[in-house]
């Protein structure tokens, strides 16, 4: 018979050959293609060669056992029924060989319809394992696919909320994209993984979101601000914290936001957060004797080096923009104080490209 045209491969492997041919020929004339083994090695060298749905596994065999066998087939190819084929003496053996995986066991002589029944029911659970199988994974598919029109639609809300930010302030226009990029450079360089890249160049994004709830005739206004004016501005970390929550899942990026303005020596704002040099952005540590002291992450002290470090290289409405040595002598004299001396220290190393790129990027915007 055709193989292509056949319901399903079987393979038949007993030492009798009458035995066999009595099942061969049955097989074959309700549509199954059929192949026969007259021994376990011949029986494992057809499954290596060929795609059998079904093996019939007679128990005693020379040379290799039927239960060595289908502890091989069990192994190599999960996905071929066995059916074991045994004498009565041999019934307790068989079950055994369910236990290792067989689908099912027939008793010889073998009785032709009992056989024909444990072959199509063995075919079927065979097909519904197949199929539930295919089925959750293609249930994990559509997961995946799910999560990421979820992720797309998260990285849609984060770039309108930048860029209605940037449309309110013209002075924070492209401030966090010239963050963003210098963020994940700096990341990066720090060896920090994958995952908390990505996380810090969300958090850049999105960083100063909260502007959105300050008034612009403060944002914009030139001269100095009042200590209550000062105050309202402060509020953006926790306001962008607010904004950001109900679509933001992931406390790392959320926390990023509202810790920008920490400091490493804990006179920060919001939460007057200190670094823990030793602690690579947990948050807290003990030592002996001491209390609790709260902690703000690896990721707000890069985040907070580099808006510093961009507000000081960009005009203000009460300042114009320093110069870019002015500006990495402030970075300097910061170290230990307001920034992690680390990041500083991996910044200004490579600031100097950065600064490229932000005014090659710039001057194409312009070209545009």
């Amino acid at each position: 018979m055709n193989k292509g045209n056949a319901k399903a491969s079987i393979l038949i492997v007993d030492d009798e050959s009458s035995v066999r041919g009595i099942i061969l020929r049955k097989l074959t004339q309700v549509g199954y293609y059929c192949d026969e083994a007259a021994n376990g090695n011949i029986a494992l060298k057809k499954i290596d060669e060929r795609d059998f749905d079904l093996v019939l596994l007679d128990i005693s065999m020379p040379v290799k056992s039927g239960t060595e066998v289908l502890q091989e087939i069990a192994s190599k190819y999960p996905d071929i029924a066995v059916i074991m084929v045994t004498a009565i003496s041999n019934v307790e053996t068989a079950i055994q060989s369910m236990k290792l995986g067989a689908y099912d066991y027939i008793i010889k002589p073998v009785e032709l319809n009992i056989l024909m029944l444990s072959v199509n029911r063995a075919l079927e659970k065979r097909r519904l394992v197949r199929e539930n199988r295919d089925y959750q994974l293609h249930l994990e598919k559509k997961v995946q696919e799910q999560t990421e029109k979820i992720r797309e639609s998260f990285l849609n809300s984060i770039m309108s909320l930048a860029v209605a930010l940037e449309a309110k302030d013209e002075y924070t226009r492209g401030h966090s994209e010239r963050v963003t990029s210098s963020a994940v450079v700096i990341a990066r360089e720090m060896g920090l993984p994958d995952e908390m890249v990505e996380k810090i160049r969300l958090a850049s994004l999105v960083h100063d979101i909260g502007k959105i709830g300050v008034s612009e005739s403060i944002l914009g206004k030139p001269g100095k601000l009042t200590e209550d004016e000062y105050r309202h501005v402060m509020a953006h970390c926790e306001i962008g914290e607010r904004i950001l929550r109900p679509i933001v899942e992931d406390e790392e990026i959320l926390e990023m936001v509202r810790h920008h303005h920490e400091r490493y020596d804990g006179t920060g704002y919001p939460d007057g957060l200190a670094a823990d040099p030793n602690a690579n952005g947990a948050r807290s540590s003990k030592q002996s004797g001491d209390p609790v002291m709260k902690r703000f992450s690896v990721g707000s002290r890069l985040l907070a080096v580099i808006d510093a470090y961009d507000a000081m290289t960009s005009n203000r409405p009460y300042r114009k923009a320093l110069d870019i040595e002015v500006a990495r002598a402030e970075m300097e004299k910061g170290k230990g104080r307001q920034f992690d001396p680390k990041i500083v220290d991996i910044f200004l190393r490579v600031s100097d490209g950065l600064v490229a790129g932000h005014q090659k990027r710039s001057h194409a915007d312009k070209l545009t």
